[in-house]
């Protein structure tokens, strides 16, 4: 490891020019970067000789106090060397794609009479079968295991038998009414089937009606019968699945500014199964290191089409694909498709990432308008809800990138106004909600839109005055849609159907309903124990 005192030390470093995984450490000896290269010395070079950086590159170069580096035979080692330590370390200053959604697994306990259960991570105290990333196959799956061979599912030990056992869903080895050798046969063959053996079991079950037959035990060997049609239909439905999994991904780049915008779209057999949207700081290489991050949580389809090449050379991209193929122990194929239907498929994503630009568009068209100094990428809206002089409630919502964020919504209960005075109120809630931001040092929002007239911007505006924070605002009338300004004589008026004044009028219409809601909600509490208490009275 090599320690710097400053950027410029860099000069005196000597690194190896063999493949491998390079690492930035702080002062503190945290990493902050972990990145692959192909020659160590060149990439690691192109940091610290490059006087066009981006900002968030420059933000990482200040931080950097050593260098240290792991020596690999090949690219491919050194991809996943280093997506093993991105999982390990979590650096600061790589993408970290957090899963969406983890995958659920089939379970049996490890206990004297085992059962079967749902799981999400795999434990040694369970015998776990999976993951299944259909969620309707693997219910389907578990209730024909529990129906099939009749396996406990309750948490405890029960004195009496419970509803399943009533309903021929198990055997209730919890009241003896079976012996422990015969629970373990049932747990036997569940785990032969589990582990995707059904000619067997299927096996087992027909030798088992046949003998039921021969013994006139008519009733079981009709049961075994319709066992058997269970499996035989899962089992066919499961094929039909496989046959039409997914097996292409569409993935786009735009650079916009100091961001880069992705897109990326999932098909199974050329029918979409939906998008999903990210935005990172430009650095370099971004998007290999986004599809790299991206699959290391997601997965892996046959193919992988692209608008732009992630790669520099033919034997960087042998590597990536390489790379995938490690992880989906199947051959994975990255194309930039010029023609014909795969041109079409990255057409549509770039379509649709084209629309998702256009709420960034109508920012800066807001931006313009009211001669903002800003872009108003965070924007958040105030609105108060009173039904006569009680209840008095406001909502406040914040839409991100012209879209909605509702992490970030916000209810107020009015502390400090005695009945219904709009002015006091909207005073109060833009207060409280930035004195606080302002305590925390959290992000403050570009605009703020009051749901009212002079009245109340001047209200809010003397809040923010107070608190010494200068936030551009506007209002929002209602009657004829005018925005109003806090130093302002005239109200502006605006195309009333411009996409800019539709999207005012989302956030502001969304306000409105947000804290109409929670004025119901209190109403409906209230109403609640008023009558609790009558009834207790009585």
């Amino acid at each position: 490891m090599i320690e710097l005192s400053s950027v410029a030390d860099f000069k005196s470093v000597d690194i190896p020019t063999d493949p491998g995984v390079y690492l930035y450490r702080d002062v503190q000896g945290d990493i902050l970067y972990v990145g692959k290269a192909k020659n160590l010395r060149s990439r690691v070079k192109s940091y610290f000789s490059s006087i066009d950086q981006t900002p968030k590159t420059r933000r990482l170069l200040l931080h950097i106090r050593s260098i240290d580096w792991i020596i690999v035979n090949n690219e491919v080692e050194a991809l996943l060397l280093e997506n093993k330590l991105i999982k390990q370390h979590t650096p600061k200053y790589n993408i970290n794609l957090k899963d969406a959604k983890t995958y659920a697994y089939i379970a049996l306990t490890r206990e004297d009479y085992p059962r079967i259960l749902t799981c999400r991570k795999v434990s040694f105290k369970l015998e776990t079968f999976g993951p299944y990333t259909e969620g309707y196959t693997r219910q389907d799956l578990q209730r024909l295991v529990t129906k099939v061979f009749k396996l406990r599912t309750c948490k405890t030990m029960h004195k009496r038998a419970c509803l399943n056992y009533h309903i021929g869903n198990c055997t209730a080895p919890c009241v003896e009414k079976i012996t422990k050798e015969q629970y373990a046969e049932q747990i036997k063959n569940a785990r032969q089937f589990l582990e995707g053996k059904f000619d067997k079991t299927l096996q087992v079950l027909e030798q088992q009606m046949s003998q039921a037959s021969n013994s006139q035990q008519f009733e079981r060997a009709l049961e075994l019968r319709d066992q058997m049609a269970s499996i035989r239909l899962l089992t066919q439905r499961q094929i039909v699945d496989n046959e039409r999994r997914f097996d292409q991904d569409i993935m786009v780049f735009c650079q916009e500014g100091d961001k880069i915008r992705v897109v990326q779209m999932g098909l199974c057999k050329g029918v979409l199964l939906g998008k999903k949207e990210f935005t990172f700081d430009c650095q370099p290489m971004v998007e290999q290191e986004f599809l790299k991050a991206f699959y290391a949580v997601n997965q892996i389809p046959r193919e992988i089409l692209l608008n732009k090449p992630c790669w520099q050379d033919s034997d960087e991209k042998v590597a990536l694909e390489a790379f995938l193929y490690a992880k989906r122990l199947t051959s994975v194929t990255l194309t930039v498709p010029t023609r014909g239907n795969k041109l079409d498929l990255v057409q549509l994503a770039e379509k649709n990432l084209q629309s998702s630009l256009t709420g960034n568009n109508i920012l800066v068209d807001i931006q313009t308008a009211l001669n903002l100094p800003m872009l108003p990428r965070v924007i958040e809206c105030f609105d108060i809800s009173n039904l006569g002089q009680e209840h008095v409630v406001s909502g406040m919502v914040r839409f991100t990138d012209a879209k909605p964020d509702k992490k970030n919504y916000r209810k107020f209960k009015i502390k400090t106004v005695m009945g219904q005075d709009d002015f006091a109120s909207i005073h109060e809630v833009v207060t409280r909600r930035y004195r606080r931001l302002k305590e925390e040092g959290a992000l403050m929002p570009n605009l703020i839109i009051i749901d009212g007239g002079s009245g109340q911007v001047k209200a809010a505006q003397t809040a923010l005055n107070s608190l010494q924070l200068n936030i551009p605002m506007i209002g929002l009338a209602k009657e004829n849609e005018e925005i109003h300004k806090p130093n302002s004589q005239q109200p502006i008026q605006l195309d009333k159907n411009s996409h800019m004044m539709l999207l005012i009028r989302q956030i502001r219409d969304a306000t409105h309903d947000f804290s109409i809601d929670y004025n119901r909600k209190r109403r409906e509490i209230q109403l609640r124990n008023e009558f609790k208490t009558k009834n207790t009275q009585q």
